[in-house]
């Protein structure tokens, strides 16, 4: 498939802003029972706002891949059948949540605002959070399922895209929680999400390679054979149809010469796993923010470059009929 900078930008920056949140959400949780210490309601709400920009960016960047961006509210009709309208709900009211708690922080609001009357300090935040945990990880669902259900991208449909995309992002949240959290000086919390960011991106690491080798075994369903209905063994294309492209050989194929296609895996290999890690172990040691933002960088490039491999390396089955020709 054609990859489209805006689905990557969009994928990218809404996966770190959940990871971001959960984190944030995350580190309160455990301060109420005294595993982490608590944190002013500044480093929530600055943390839910950077989040936030985080989601509205990705929502931003989708708007540049629609022919009509004025009929984009239709996108959400089909809620009953559609991941794509399922994310277009779940996205806004994420945003909605994480706004809704970073304001509760900066303000010190409680449950005590609606009648509530409760010993626990950030309790309404509490609350709030949990059902912006919930819809990040439904965020993360819906936007893997979108291309796990497509059944003829035997790239795709596998459950291992919904789990590449849903450790993704709380790598890179986690990730960038941990240079907050040193900027912050907040020693404790930086080793918290330091530790979860490196299970998190080990874990991935698993299953990426793991998607990789099964994408590299597979047997394609259609073949030139069963797109023109000949059995014959042997059959050589001579002509794709066109004197010049077309919408179908533009939009169905990445276009890449195949050493940059290679190398395009071993780049992000390279940027989103050792590269990042050996940063933040060193940013950590010198309680260094600069260090885990620049481990942060270096991911986020791989993580581009990760998205357009992944959509890359889709083969559509309409490709059968414009191959390259010798």
């Amino acid at each position: 498939m054609h990859p489209a900078f805006s689905v990557i930008f969009l994928t990218t920056l809404i996966g770190t802003g959940q990871g971001l949140f959960l984190a944030l959400y995350t580190a309160q949780a455990y301060s109420t029972v005294a595993l982490l210490p608590a944190q002013p309601g500044g480093f929530y709400a600055a943390g839910s706002a950077i989040a936030l920009a985080l989601l509205v960016a990705g929502l931003i960047a989708s708007f540049f891949h629609l022919g009509h961006p004025e009929r984009a509210w239709r996108s959400a009709a089909r809620w009953r059948t559609s991941w794509l309208s399922r994310e277009v709900i779940v996205l806004p009211a994420l945003m909605g949540a994480v706004a809704a708690y970073g304001l509760v922080h900066y303000y010190g609001w409680g449950l005590g605002l609606i009648g509530i009357n409760t010993p626990v300090e950030g309790d309404l935040a509490l609350v709030i959070g949990a059902g912006g945990a919930a819809l990040a990880f439904l965020l993360f669902l819906c936007t893997g399922m979108i291309y796990a259900c497509i059944k003829f991208l035997q790239e795709w449909a596998t459950w291992l895209t919904v789990v590449n995309y849903t450790l993704f992002g709380l790598a890179s949240g986690f990730l960038l929680a941990t240079a907050y959290a040193a900027y912050w000086h907040a020693p404790a919390l930086m080793y918290f999400y330091g530790g979860w960011t490196v299970v998190a991106t080990l874990a991935v690491l698993v299953t990426r390679v793991v998607s990789l080798i099964r994408n590299r075994r597979l047997k394609h369903k259609s073949t030139i054979q069963t797109a023109i209905g000949v059995r014959h063994a042997r059959i050589v294309q001579k002509s794709q149809g066109f004197m010049g492209g077309s919408f179908n050989t533009r939009d169905f194929f990445h276009g890449a010469a195949p050493r940059l296609f290679r190398s395009i895996k071993w780049i992000f290999l390279i940027l989103v796993f050792p590269v990042p890690l050996a940063l933040l172990f060193a940013g950590m040691i010198q309680n260094s923010p600069v260090l885990i933002a620049a481990a942060f960088v270096v991911q986020y490039l791989g993580l581009l470059a990760e998205r357009w491999f992944f959509f890359a390396q889709a083969n559509h089955p309409q490709n059968l009929y414009y191959q390259t020709i010798s």
